[in-house]
């Protein structure tokens, strides 16, 4: 439709005469579509100016058998016929006027035509005239004469074409008339031939004129015909009217299509019953039929008002607009208007508005809707001297559930949780899902802080509980922060921060625990920040070392290899215990390096020990399944010159819990280079035997507790430690104990039947150099249980 529009509005209404003539284009608009309405008129033409220049040329031939050369003349007919009939085959053939645009080169051609018309007349008037009596001199005259107004008259359309033949004609009859001493016929053909001319220009114009307005006028019924096309083709509105009692008249089939009725059936009725439905006998309006209703009464124009409307018992949502309609005497004939059904549109709407507030995958608020909340809650607490709560949930141990039964049943484990939250929700709560395995619940009055405490402990309490997904029994927990408004925070920001930071205390306790904020958690947040920033840098700056604790055989007491473990010395913190950084280290994505590093130290310093002895190194979860992690092992290796066998790698069942990420396939592969597997902490997960049964450990280490318990004759540590000395001695794997610090510890675990023992016992975990003191005769029984140090 743009289109028709531009092109409708580049046919100038004003024609330059240069343009008109063909002698020019100007710059700016396309002057071949003039050129298309010239040829097209000068076409409709042409079979009668080839009939009548043929019919001419044989009176002209007529008048002259017997008075002119015979030859000349059949050569001049020849030349007639052929121009004439070759000049409209060749426009008949290439319909030019068929185009879009034409040039002025194609303009140039006509004009040649008409000039060898012209020329061919000429000869005529010029040299068979004069030659024969005045008869003849009279007919050809005629003949010419006819032929100049014939061209007037049936190619002004293209003028110049025209001027052309009209002035060759005519200069060449007042000269024919000169060469006879016809002066008077001279002066009259030159006479004839400027009124012509001037006739022809204004025709031309006029025709072009005509032309463009016709153009115009038919490129605007098109554009009037697409819009009326367009309008009934997307059946999207429809009219409707109304007489002065608001009663439907003049009904359109499109609107009693809408209403679900026929025009007949509705034709008459009060237009607010129609749409009204039930509705109108109760006289129950929506507060949109109220607004319309009075729109009516007050004879006011509206426009796009969204109004329900009940078409055979259900709801349909209209997007309706009227204006009253006024005589020439300003007197009230009832309305007249447009409306459409947008029902869809609402529900899609709707639908978007609720993805913006709702969690898909649970159907709780999400994030947007929680924060809103909160705030108004925080404006009534503010406004009535109250309190309010933000409270914080994420659940233990999901992340395990994704990784080994994957994110479908994890789906599914969010929505058992989120149902059981919702069951203890009341009105006084907001529940919702902040994203990932992270809930919160908005508390708009919290002034009971054993509320709190009960609320904290009933939903950990509550999704503590077994799930039955998928027939697998899932185990999962909860730990819970909570912040008090405005105490710990007078913006949304503040509150949900300090939220954050009771929950993160509660998952540092182990988690299944609830936690209220206190300052204080926002001095360990800011310590824990800056202690980070400084962990990134302690490797550049060399503030790392690594102590070695021994591991003794528990028949002779020799020395068997060592433990490396790593200590972190930082000029602004001092020395950071391991569990303080570790973990802070494994959060900020920096145990990879970190670990490596350990892994190339204590491969070359174990090479300065005897060949005998070996060095345990402790991988944690996220350095097995990073990529890199069996290269650059092979790498510290084959840098520091250390057989395989002589590296023992020790893990945790942690690492398990990752199964998803391909844990048992790496170690499989360290085992195949010749490194030792030890499984550390033995007993203290959940499926230990199934993790034996996947991969062939060579040492297990027993847990300090059931050491102490087994010191003190618990039977269930004795049991354990009986049961895991026997498992692993029919498996070809030997037992290492940890934590033995006294000799009742040492001669039991000895009793006990365990290959080898670590602990305080023995020795505390040491320096590199005093490590390296230990084999200064280079025999590995120097240390022993009699000669240990105090």
């Amino acid at each position: 439709m743009k289109e028709k529009l531009s092109s409708s509005s580049g046919l100038p209404q004003d024609i330059p005469a240069s343009v008109l003539l063909g002698i020019s284009d100007p710059e700016g608009i396309d002057w071949g579509r003039i050129r298309v309405l010239q040829f097209e008129g000068m076409h409709q033409n042409g079979f009668i100016k080839m009939i009548g220049s043929i019919t001419c040329g044989l009176l002209a031939v007529q008048f002259c058998i017997g008075q002119v050369n015979w030859l000349l003349l059949g050569a001049w007919t020849l030349a007639v016929f052929g121009l004439y009939v070759y000049s409209y085959i060749k426009a008949r053939k290439e319909a030019v006027w068929e185009r879009k645009s034409i040039s002025r080169r194609e303009n140039i051609d006509v004009i040649l035509t008409s000039l060898a018309g012209g020329l061919l007349w000429s000869i005529a008037v010029v040299l068979f005239g004069p030659s024969g009596d005045l008869n003849t001199m009279v007919g050809i005259w005629a003949l010419v004469l006819c032929l100049m107004v014939g061209s007037a008259m049936l190619m002004s359309a293209v003028p110049l074409a025209s001027i052309v033949f009209i002035g060759m004609c005519g200069l060449s009859s007042a000269f024919g008339w000169y060469l006879i001493n016809g002066y008077q016929m001279a002066m009259a053909s030159a006479a004839i031939a400027m009124l012509l001319i001037a006739s022809c220009l204004m025709n031309g114009r006029s025709f072009i004129n005509r032309k463009i307005a016709e153009a115009n006028l038919n490129e605007k019924k098109e554009v009037v015909s697409l819009l009326l096309r367009e309008f009934e083709d997307t059946g999207a509105d429809w009219l409707w009217q109304t007489d002065t009692s608001r009663r439907l008249s003049h009904v359109s089939p499109r609107f009693a299509h809408a209403v679900g009725r026929t025009a007949e059936d509705i034709e008459g009725r009060p237009f607010l019953q129609l749409v009204a439905g039930q509705a109108w006998d109760s006289g129950k309006f929506p507060p949109a039929l109220h607004e319309l209703a009075e729109k009516l009464k007050r004879r006011d124009s509206f426009s796009n008002m969204l109004v329900p409307v009940m078409i055979n018992d259900v709801t349909r949502w209209w997007e309706i607009s009227a204006s009253p309609k006024l005589d020439e005497n300003g007197a009230f004939h009832g309305f007249r208007g447009v409306g459409s059904d947008v029902t869809e549109q609402r529900e899609s709407a709707d639908k978007i508005s609720h993805m913006a507030r709702f969690d898909t995958l649970t159907g709780l608020p999400n994030r947007l809707q929680l924060t809103e909340t909160l705030g108004k809650a925080q404006q009534d607490s503010d406004k009535w001297n109250g309190r309010c709560g933000f409270m914080m949930i994420d659940l233990d141990r999901f992340k395990a559930v994704n990784d080994t039964l994957g994110h479908p049943v994890g789906d599914r484990l969010l929505a058992r949780v989120s149902e059981r939250l919702r069951s203890i929700m009341t009105d006084n709560e907001l529940c919702g899902r902040l994203g990932g395995d992270e809930f919160a619940i908005v508390i708009k009055d919290a002034s009971d802080s054993q509320y709190m405490d009960m609320l904290g402990k009933k939903i950990i309490d509550t999704l503590s509980r077994p799930y039955e997904v998928d027939q697998h029994t899932l185990y999962i927990g909860a730990s819970v922060g909570t912040a008090i408004g405005p105490r710990d925070g007078r913006t949304v920001e503040m509150l949900m921060r300090s939220a954050d930071l009771a929950l993160y205390r509660s998952k540092d306790q182990g988690g299944g625990a609830h936690n209220q904020y206190e300052p204080k958690l926002h001095v360990h947040a800011e310590e824990r920040r800056v202690m980070e920033i400084a962990l990134r840098k302690a490797l550049d700056n060399d503030e790392f070392s690594l102590n070695y604790q021994p591991v003794v055989s528990a028949d002779t007491g020799g020395v068997m290899g060592f433990e490396a473990l790593l200590r972190w010395t930082n000029p602004e913190f001092g020395i950071v215990s391991p569990a303080k950084f570790i973990p802070l280290a494994e959060d900020a994505r920096l145990i990879v390096p970190i670990g490596e590093w350990v892994m190339r130290t204590a491969c070359k310093e174990a090479m300065k020990w005897p060949a005998t002895v070996k060095i345990a190194v402790n991988v944690s979860a996220d350095q097995l399944t990073d990529p890199s992690f069996l290269d650059m092992v092979v790498s510290a290796l084959h840098d520091s010159e250390l057989p395989a066998q002589r590296l023992e790698i020790e893990v945790t069942e942690s690492i398990f819990m990752r199964e998803g990420t391909g844990a048992t396939q790496v170690l499989d592969q360290i085992i195949g280079l010749g490194i030792n597997l030890s499984l550390d902490d033995f007993g203290t997960g959940y499926s230990s035997l199934g993790y034996l049964r996947k991969t062939r450990f060579s040492t297990i280490k027993v847990d300090r507790s059931f050491v102490q318990g087994a010191a003190k004759k618990v039977p269930e540590s004795l049991a354990i430690i009986r049961a895991v000395v026997a498992m692993a001695d029919s498996l070809g794997m030997t037992t290492t104990a940890e934590g033995a610090e006294t000799e009742e510890e040492v001669k039991m675990i000895q009793k006990l039947g365990c290959s080898k023992i670590q602990g305080y016992y023995f020795g505390r975990p040491m320096a590199s150099h005093d490590a390296l003191e230990l084999f200064k005769d280079h025999n590995p029984d120097t240390l022993k249980i009699d000669d240990r140090a105090a």
